[in-house]
């Protein structure tokens, strides 16, 4: 009797134990302790902002992997706060402060607009308040005099779009360039990048430059003063309001008075493919950009694109607006997350050293071998800058490279 109950028993974790085996690999359980808070400080209500809420996108992608594999801290879920500072300087100023009280908050991404970030670069450090920069492009974001610097990009900078906006030009055998910009620090940051560029690169030169403002109602006036200087073609530094108004207004020319765009990517945070519509077949319109979901078929990306499915509804790579934000604010918030594991706290200042000790991460945009170091806390470079192109649905299409001759 005794013999046989033994048997049961021995029969009993034998089938306990094969169910086991025959189970799929497990993942870590969910996270479900206290969390561990960032925020998004950016321009949620500016009219036809996509940038912002491609930002938000990217976050909550990459907090939906991270908490569904355990969290942070052992077992600690990352929470997100959204704040919008409607392009206001003061308001983001005010934000910043407000969550920098927020227990155990880590770090804050900003959004598209570099005069926003700028301003508030010198009470960021005051605060000790880690700044994530997944788009706002003016050299001075990383650039300042601030050490130790609490702002960390993953991003393009002014002065890898400019180069790559210009030798782009001279394969076509442009050598005559006019620049249009917004008057603010990033439409400068832009002119500098370019006459530096220009500056080692003698076969080409800028004609002129012609600023303008957001709410300016024609640009038509600006570009005609920069053919008449002899400009082969505009760099355009704008966003989609006024690129768009800009190309309305070059339509109304003939054709052969169009001259090509190239094109920061300021517009790709709006609604450009929208706005401008039919037109992108009718100028010649250059774009920088970092990224595009468009023809990218690893599993990450495929990964990517599936939560973008299950938790906003998109299902077409080509309808995802503001790629870049998306792609730079997934990538950055896996970066975070290994900086919050590696210091093993919520100090934001012990975080802010880890940050520039992460090493081989493998990312959505590409593999990172070291996301940041002291001295440097641009994760991108010059290297990760493509040319791409509106199509009339409004996907963002890299072109094909150029043929040598």
């Amino acid at each position: 009797m005794q013999g046989g109950f033994v048997a049961i028993i021995l029969r009993v974790v034998f089938c306990g134990l094969w169910l086991l085996l025959s189970l799929p690999a497990a993942t870590a359980a969910p996270a479900a302790g206290e969390p561990v808070r960032i925020a998004i400080d950016a321009e949620f209500s500016w009219p036809g902002s996509t940038s912002a809420q491609a930002i938000e996108q990217g976050v909550r992608i990459a907090i939906d992997e991270i908490n569904g594999s355990g969290g942070v801290l052992a077992g600690r879920p990352l929470e997100l706060i959204t704040r919008d500072n409607g392009t206001v300087p003061a308001r983001s100023i005010r934000n910043l402060e407000e969550l920098a009280q927020v227990p155990d908050l880590v770090a804050v991404f900003c959004g598209r607009h570099s005069p926003v970030v700028i301003e508030a670069i010198d009470r960021i450090h005051e605060l000790k308040l880690i700044l994530l920069d997944p788009w706002a492009a003016a050299d001075i974001i990383t650039d300042h005099r601030h050490s130790p610097s609490y702002t960390f990009r993953l991003s393009l900078r002014d002065s890898h779009a400019m180069p790559a906006l210009l030798d782009h030009g001279a394969s076509r055998e442009i050598r005559a360039f006019g620049v249009m910009a917004l008057n603010t620090t990033w439409g400068r940051s832009n002119l500098t990048a370019a006459e530096r560029h220009l500056q080692k690169n003698t076969g080409s030169r800028l004609v002129g430059v012609r600023w303008f403002n957001w709410q300016d109602q024609s640009l038509l006036d600006k570009y005609l003063d920069l053919k008449r200087l002899g400009a082969q073609a505009i760099l355009l530094v704008a966003n989609d309001r006024e690129a768009s108004l800009l190309m309305r207004e070059m339509t109304t020319l003939p054709a052969s008075e169009r001259l090509p765009l190239l094109s920061h990517w300021g517009v790709s945070g709006g609604q450009m493919g929208q706005m401008a519509g039919s037109l992108v077949n009718e100028i010649d319109f250059v774009m920088v950009q970092t990224y595009s979901f468009v023809g990218d078929q690893r599993p990450r990306t495929r990964q990517v694109l599936a939560a973008a499915s299950r938790l906003f509804g998109v299902t077409d790579p080509r309808a995802i607006a503001s790629p870049v934000g998306l792609a730079h604010a997934y990538d950055l918030t896996h970066i975070l997350a290994r900086a919050i594991d590696a210091a093993g706290t919520t100090n934001r200042t012990a975080v802010r050293n880890a940050l520039e000790q992460v090493r081989n991460h493998d990312g959505l945009i590409r593999r990172y071998a070291r996301p940041f170091e002291a001295g440097r806390h641009d994760a991108l470079t010059a290297a990760d800058v493509i040319l791409t192109r509106y199509e009339a649905d409004g996907a963002i299409v890299p072109l094909p490279p150029r043929r040598k001759r």
